[in-house]
């Protein structure tokens, strides 16, 4: 190894019963680098970082860390070695302070008793070598935001003397400002000799924080060292593809004059979280509504569903008023929601995939008190072949499938359900731009069968492309309603930051 190269994977490989998930994988990491891994959702980003980390062991292949082979049989041994990783469901715990969680499960101490002020101390200097020392050590790191989060992970990750950290998809939840604060840090962290690799299915992230790139296809390595700059977009979809997907969203088709309002929300209004918030959706309608983390968005969505209760105002569906704070009110009214964090909230991730498809719509498969288990698997596996849910079939349990796939086993649960008004919030968030491309067109679909859409993305070019209405939010208030082809992303930026509520 050349004396700036830090790590170096080659030929690695990993099997599981059926599955060849990594086969014979390459990457080559340098000090003081940020290096890009990219590929679709199943491409073995995910296995890859766990064999880096000491989570699987590898079939075959060597693992060379600083000019030395080495064997991670456990993620003690990759964190002894300096390598570290933040994953997008951060690995904090709540109730404990900052501190506690910088340093858990290895405290400093003396005489088996933990020495508080010291670790405090230590933890301020890490944050504010971060940039961040404005973070107080003792806050629980549950009152933090995203963003807060993240620092402390980080901060985690650095207390280990972590050489290189992993980080996947480290902006999916932040707004834009907070992701240029997340640069500035690792920019800090790579000039003083850290490498990072960085893990984003947001492209234009790649130009701006990447130096070079490593692109995975089907397990296995397809182009690697590319510049992160120079690399034409495209060129980084075909290697991710297989084939050429432009940017172009599906087209939008003319909503009839006679279209009936499904969805009405009036002077909507929750303490602390939104007020006065009104909107229609009509059949065959996507309203997008758009705004910066914490501006309201998943809340409203919430509301709407019976998840939450408002404090005033009401939902109506096809003129009927639902009962708040009701979710079995809204599904029964055809209301159904795909939340932003689908793994915890939408899907039971030890079960198969036809009992996550199916599990809204038990009734349908009863008979007699017994659920008809061969009517679900049919009705599923329907499903899965129409949306092109990989790997194909329907007994794998869904934690195995990719973030794209375990969105579209969201979608199909309400498609079985045939909802008259569907709540997407951040429908494509880690989603590679192949899966994105099928639910931009699924989602059109849907809504050309006159299912009314109400869509949450923190990509302002996603709703201003899906979307027929746009909400703009801007800290709990609506401060435009119109046409998402008569206002840009500039305008949209413009008013989020400095605009004023809609009269």
């Amino acid at each position: 190894m050349a004396n700036d190269e830090l790590l170096m994977m080659s030929g690695i490989v990993k099997e599981f019963p059926g599955v060849r998930a990594l086969d014979g994988v390459d990457l080559e990491v340098r000090r003081g680098e940020v290096h890009c891994l990219l590929g679709q959702n199943g491409a073995g980003k995910s296995t890859l970082i766990r064999v880096l980390t000491g989570a699987h062991q590898p079939d075959a292949g060597q693992i060379v860390v600083n000019g030395n082979e080495e064997r991670l049989n456990s993620p003690t041994d990759a964190i002894n070695l300096g390598i570290a990783a933040i994953y997008q469901e951060l690995d904090l715990v709540p109730e404990l302070s900052v501190a506690e969680n910088v340093f858990l499960g290895h405290e400093p101490s003396r005489f088996g008793l933990t020495r508080r002020h010291e670790t405090a101390t230590r933890a301020r200097e890490l944050l504010k070598g971060l940039g961040h020392g404005e973070i107080p050590p003792g806050r629980p790191v549950g009152m933090l935001s995203a963003a807060g989060q993240q620092i402390v992970s980080m901060a985690r990750a650095l207390s280990r003397d972590a050489e290189l950290i992993v980080m996947d998809e480290p902006s999916a939840v932040l707004d834009p400002e907070e992701v240029g604060n997340l640069f500035r840090v690792i920019r800090g962290l790579t000039e003083r000799g850290v490498a990072v690799v960085y893990i984003s299915h947001r492209l234009e992230e790649i130009r701006e924080i990447g130096d070079r790139v490593t692109v995975l296809k089907d397990g296995a390595t397809v182009a690697t060292g590319l510049d992160a700059r120079q690399t034409p977009t495209a060129e980084l979809i075909r290697l991710m593809t297989g084939r050429s997907i432009e940017y172009v969203f599906p087209k939008r088709q003319d909503l009839p004059a006679a279209a009936e309002t499904v969805l009405e929300v009036a002077n909507l209004s929750r303490p602390r979280e939104f007020a006065d918030i009104s909107f229609t959706v009509r059949a065959g309608e996507i309203v997008g509504l758009a705004g910066l983390v914490g501006s309201g968005r998943s809340e409203i969505l919430e509301t709407v569903y019976g998840a939450r209760r408002a404090a005033s105002g009401f939902v109506k569906v096809k003129g009927v008023e639902l009962k708040p704070g009701r979710v079995q009110a809204a599904v029964k009214a055809g209301v159904g929601l795909a939340p932003e964090e689908r793994k915890s909230q939408a899907l039971i991730l030890d079960e198969a995939v036809y009992k996550n498809i199916t599990v809204s719509t038990m009734t349908r498969f009863a008979r007699g008190g017994f659920l008809n288990g061969h009517a679900e698997r049919v009705a599923a596996a329907e499903l899965t072949r129409a949306l092109d849910v990989r790997p194909a079939g329907i007994d794998h349990p869904v934690r195995n499938l990719s973030g794209g796939n375990q969105q579209k086993v969201v979608l199909a649960r309400w498609l079985l359900r045939d909802c008259r008004v569907l709540l997407l919030d951040e429908p494509t968030r880690g989603v590679d731009v192949g899966a994105r491309s099928e639910i931009y067109a699924l989602i059109r679909k849907l809504a050309a069968n006159g299912v009314a859409i109400v869509l949450v993305s923190s990509e302002v070019e996603e709703v201003l492309g899906l979307a027929d209405r746009v909400v703009v939010m801007r800290e709990g208030r609506a401060v435009h309603i119109g046409p998402a082809q008569e206002i840009d992303e500039h305008r949209v930026l413009d008013l989020v930051m400095e605009g004023s509520a809609v009269s």
